[in-house]
């Protein structure tokens, strides 16, 4: 047998890909990365659920909370789930220019999300209600900030994203990204659901 019948490259790269597909390795890296973050906001919500009742003689959700506002915030985050979802349809459609844009609408709901998150903390503070009154607001600070956290980290992702589609197209690269992100954003989303009727709506039966 000759030395060409015993080893082809072609057919040794073609048997790696087969084993090891292009990009799996990236969606694994990602999917563990959200059961990280799972386990961050599962002890966080433990933490309130320990902590959300201790007032230190201090107000509590239903004098803090207004749920007209909150309701609002909550409609701009799930209106941003369901525009990035048509940004998916477009990409996977093969329009690079309709990603974008939805991409872009995505975004504007997600810093109103953040501009009323950040308009609540403020009047917050500014009612004396900050983190450092009650066992209570500094486990509610926590649990909301990180979530908000997430959320500012996506929209810089989001951002960048935009401009390496603009840069380089729908190229493979970029699409197992814009899956990635989607993913982060709807996971963000299931959490903030989470938030509304576990903190808010809920303590404001207490």
């Amino acid at each position: 047998m000759s030395q060409a019948a015993q080893y082809d490259p072609d057919m040794f790269h073609l048997a790696e890909e087969e084993i090891h597909p292009e990009g799996s390795s990236t969606m694994l890296g990602f999917w563990i990365y959200l059961m990280s973050d799972c386990l961050i906001f599962a002890m966080l919500f433990a933490t309130y659920a320990v902590l959300g009742s201790s007032y230190a003689g201090g107000p509590g959700p239903k004098e803090l909370f207004e749920l007209p506002l909150v309701a609002l915030n909550t409609s701009m985050l799930l209106l941003s789930s369901i525009t990035y979802g048509f940004a998916m349809l477009s990409m996977t459609d093969g329009k690079q220019r309709g990603t974008l844009g939805w991409l872009a609408i995505t975004g504007l709901f997600g810093l109103a999300f953040l501009g009323i998150e950040m308009y609540e903390f403020g009047h917050l503070i500014h009612e004396g209600a900050g983190p450092q009154r009650s066992a209570f607001l500094s486990s509610f600070f926590t649990l909301v900030g990180t979530h908000g956290l997430h959320v500012t980290f996506g929209l810089i992702w989001l951002v960048v994203l935009m401009v390496q589609v603009s840069m380089k197209g729908l190229i493979p690269a970029n699409r197992r990204r814009l899956m990635c992100l989607s993913l982060f954003w709807h996971f963000l989303d299931v959490i903030w659901i989470g938030v509304f009727t576990f903190v808010y709506l809920l303590g404001m039966l207490r």
